[in-house]
């Protein structure tokens, strides 16, 4: 009986051992199109491809407990402040206003399923996976009701979803074999510079398994870049250069167009 009892705890460690070796294995690996997005003059827009595979993984599309992916990318983090314009002795003027600390100035996040399936609500919220449950912090100093506060929120959500810095592309992760994926991520015109996070999840029956993240460069380059130094550095410099231009460009169109 007790050589038995050995055996059978022999065997349910190795089993043990197998499946959490399976756990380890399930390797998720990421790549970009491009590391570096350069912005010129004439910069209209453009897309990025993040492509990858999920190795050791049998996924069953809207099967219970099948692997699901979540793809983040973030912009470097600002200080926003959302206004409410009300009348105000017959004028619409800015009143009420909220000031988000440190949150993303790009935000998009891709999945292969609707993102409040892919994990609890818990979860998401902890590592930001949607635009509701991005942390959106304020600052200590509101004139804010505590009531309204949700609804600046969803205004600002709304407000940078009309811009085109904050979107969500749910069941727009395309499995091309059944570990390899890709997925699509626009980045508008007026897109920050600064260095970006691409985030990737992988998930199994509401649990993360595996995550990656990776470092995207949005940067301009030629005169562009020259002028945004100068403006972000040396305003006084920048300032005192803007106006000698147009003081030289005002008398160089007198001097070319003057009537004798």
């Amino acid at each position: 009986m007790i050589r038995i009892m050995l055996l059978l705890a022999v065997a349910m460690s190795f089993v043990g051992g197998s499946v959490l070796g399976q756990e380890k294995n399930r390797d998720l690996v990421t790549a970009l199109s491009s590391d570096m997005v350069s912005i010129q003059s004439n910069f209209t827009g453009t897309e990025i491809v993040i492509f990858g595979q999920a190795s050791h993984i049998e996924r069953q599309p809207n099967a219970p407990g099948s692997f699901e992916l979540a793809i983040i990318v973030e912009g470097p983090p600002q200080d926003i402040t959302t206004r409410r314009k009300g009348r105000f002795l017959g004028v619409w003027v800015n009143r009420a206003a909220e000031k988000f600390q440190n949150v993303p100035s790009f935000y998009a996040v891709a999945s292969t399923t609707d993102i409040g399936e892919i994990a609890h609500r818990n979860i998401l919220d902890e590592y930001g996976i949607g635009l509701n449950h991005i942390n959106l912090a304020v600052s200590g100093v509101s004139n804010v009701p505590l009531s309204d506060r949700d609804d600046f929120r969803r205004a600002f959500i709304r407000l940078r979803q009309d811009m085109g810095l904050y979107s969500e592309q749910e069941t727009s992760i395309q499995f091309l074999t059944d570990t390899m994926f890709r997925t699509n991520i626009p980045l508008p015109a007026n897109i920050p510079v600064g260095d970006y996070k691409v985030k990737s999840f992988l998930f199994n029956q509401g649990n993360l398994v595996s995550q990656t993240e990776q470092t995207l460069a949005v940067a301009k380059i030629g005169f562009e870049q020259i002028t945004f130094e100068l403006a972000q550095h040396y305003s006084l410099v920048y300032g005192l250069l803007a106006v000698t231009l147009a003081i030289f460009t005002g008398w160089l169109a007198g001097v070319i167009f003057r009537k004798d």
